[in-house]
C-alpha cells in the first residue's frame, strides 16, 4: 500500500471527486481530506492510500502540476517511516509536580 499527498485542490471538493480523479491510475484504499477542527472546512490537502505502488507513481506523474478549477495540484508519495528527531529532549531538573509561587501584583 502506498500513501499519496494531494494538495492544492479546491476547498469545496468532495471525497468522491478526489477518488474519481485518482481511480484511473489504480485502486484507492482510503482517503482522508484534512479539515479544520472548528469550522470543518477543507484545508486544501488530503492523503490517499492506493493498493498498487505503480498506480501511485503513475498518478503522481500524470497529475502533479495539473490544473483543477484554476488551482495547481501537487502530488507526492509519502514515506512510510516517521521522521527522525535530530535531538533528544532532556528533562529539566527539579520536581515537575511542584507548584510555583504566585507572582506579586505590580503596583
Amino acid at each position: 500500500m502506498t500513501k499519496l499527498f494531494i494538495g492544492g485542490f479546491p476547498l469545496d471538493i468532495k471525497e468522491l471527486e478526489l477518488v474519481q480523479l485518482v481511480a484511473p491510475y489504480g485502486t484507492v484504499s482510503t482517503i482522508k481530506i484534512v479539515r479544520d477542527k472548528k469550522t470543518n472546512q477543507c484545508k486544501g490537502y488530503a492523503f490517499i492510500e492506493m493498493l498498487e505502488t505503480d498506480g501511485a507513481e503513475n498518478a503522481v506523474a500524470a497529475l502533479n502540476g495539473a490544473e483543477m478549477q484554476g488551482r495547481e495540484l501537487k502530488l507526492n508519495i509519502v514515506a512510510d517511516e516517521p521522521p527522525v528527531k535530530a535531538y533528544v529532549r532532556l528533562s529539566k531538573p527539579g520536581d515537575p509536580q511542584r507548584k510555583k509561587r504566585p507572582r506579586r501584583p505590580l503596583s
